[in-house]
């Protein structure tokens, strides 16, 4: 477009005065950098992580687990108190003894009762020294159990239904923390593009009152135009460079800003390309409210929150009533004086155990734990309806904005060419003395505005687009989900 060409030509000027080949830079490209390369994305991508790990943590659980555990030696030297039944007396005696074992064991949860089963194999090898030297071998070749409380809490239900949406929601936070990156690094793009047109605006503004003022001395020696005009026309000249040297210095600090943003090195001369006026995109804010109750993970931490306190009232609960447990196993053992005897015509060994714990006086103290707990269940269902409402307030307002935006990109390009234009004539009518000063900085001002507008309404539409994305984490122009289309394995890396 013609007029863009002139406008934001974006001509690099440089804090010295070498020559350094920029960096151009595109709106999409800066979003690409700032989610591939800045710190914001490096600290999202290991957020994601810890919650993969945390979850894989949680599915390795629940498989069976392998256990060595092993004694490889264990030696006793000393003089212990013992009970000699022909005296009827305690007596010292020294002791001196050697162990060494081991034993496999295979361990599986029970989600469904909040249980364990498992599996034990031993062997262990004694050695007494001293007066009566002896040597023994045991050995449990198999033994099967399973541990259970018959009436407690159970946490494995409960992580079967936490777990699995904890991690949900680390993925959609994870596309939403890159949405959210997108705004940011818009917002600093759309900074240095002012800043840059603002020096630009500066630049020519420098041309133009040195041009008006050095024509302002010629028509005040034919008394074209009076003392006053000129001063004023000077005056115009010297703020003119003031300004320009503010706008160099606000336009380094943006491009600082920018760089600093985007992992990149800070002395970066950057070149930035606008993105020209969007297509129209309808998007309804139904179908936006839709999308953000099922990708948004803002609602799925609300679920996990209630779940959480539901936990707690679970627990609690149970707390309040006696304990029982259960432990039952079956298995062989032997005992003898080598190894292939302690393997040999196994005895049976049975284990049956039924406890109770049983609260008598507590003062109180459960029961408090369990009020506290469903209280803390209601005020975690009200602040998530409130969280809620707010959430979809700010979707609708969203859209809203956005629509409303593509309509001000139109009206703003249409009012950034009348200002050019009008400008540009009178400024010729001001040389040709057909106008005032006054019509002329007023002609300026409006050019000036003019384009501040136009920058303004393109930062606005682009916020508007990527906030929409990260509130839903939907692509409204290809209609399709963002987690469907995401690679999560490229972060496993």
């Amino acid at each position: 477009m013609k007029l863009l060409t002139i406008i934001f030509s974006f001509s690099l000027v440089t804090v010295s005065s070498a020559v350094a080949q920029p960096l151009v830079l595109s709106l999409e490209k800066t979003i690409q950098i700032a989610a591939d390369s800045s710190l914001e994305a490096f600290r999202t991508k290991n957020m994601y992580l810890a919650g993969y790990w945390e979850f894989r943590t949680y599915k390795a659980d629940r498989l069976p687990s392998l256990t060595l555990n092993l004694t490889p030696a264990q030696y006793y030297r000393d003089i212990t108190k013992r009970y000699d039944s022909e005296n009827d007396i305690d007596v010292y005696r020294k002791q001196q003894s050697f162990y060494s074992g081991g034993g496999l064991e295979v361990m599986q949860n029970f989600d469904l009762l909040g249980g364990n089963f498992f599996l034990r194999s031993d062997l262990g090898y004694m050695r007494n020294f001293g007066d009566n030297t002896y040597t023994q071998f045991t050995s449990v070749p198999i033994q099967i159990g399973y541990t259970q409380n018959l009436i407690g809490y159970n946490p494995f239900r409960w992580e079967r239904k936490i777990e699995p949406l904890k991690y949900e929601k680390v993925k959609k936070e994870f596309l939403y923390n890159r949405e959210a990156i997108s705004e940011q690094a818009t917002t600093y793009f759309f900074a240095l593009a002012m800043a840059q047109a603002e020096f630009d605006l500066a630049k020519e503004n420098v041309r133009s009152t040195d041009t008006l003022y050095q024509t302002g001395l010629q028509r005040h020696k034919i008394a074209s135009i009076s003392q006053a005009d000129l001063l004023t026309l000077k005056l115009d000249a010297v703020n003119a460079r003031n300004t320009l040297q503010n706008a160099d210095i606000a336009l380094k600090r943006a491009m600082f800003s920018l760089a600093s943003y985007l992992n990149l090195d800070k002395n970066t001369q950057i070149r930035l390309r606008l993105p020209g006026r969007p297509q129209d995109l309808n998007v309804s804010a139904e179908m936006a409210l839709i999308t953000a109750r099922e990708n948004n993970p803002l609602f799925l931490e609300f679920r996990q929150t209630i779940l959480e306190a539901e936990q707690q009232v679970d627990k609690t609960k149970k707390e309040t009533l006696f304990n029982a447990s259960l432990s039952a196993s079956v298995g062989f053992n032997q005992v003898a004086n080598n190894f292939k005897d302690a393997y040999r015509d196994p005895l049976q060994q049975d284990m049956v155990s039924i406890s109770l714990s049983i609260p008598l006086i507590d003062w109180g103290v459960r029961k408090g734990k369990h009020n506290v707990a469903k209280n803390n269940l209601n005020v975690a269902q009200i602040k998530a309806r409130q969280d809620e409402q707010t959430v979809e307030e700010d979707v609708i307002m969203t859209v809203g904005d956005f629509n409303i935006q593509q309509n001000l990109i139109a009206s703003a390009e249409e009012a950034l060419d009348l200002a050019i234009t009008a400008y540009a004539e009178t400024k010729q009518r001001f040389m040709i003395g057909k106008a005032d000063i006054n019509s002329l900085t007023l002609s300026l001002n409006r050019q000036q505005e003019a384009q501040r507008n136009y920058i303004s309404a393109l930062q606005n539409y682009w916020l508007s687009y990527y906030k929409i994305r990260k509130l839903t984490l939907h692509d409204f122009e290809t209609g399709i989900s963002l987690s469907d289309e995401f690679d999560y394995s490229h972060y496993m890396k």
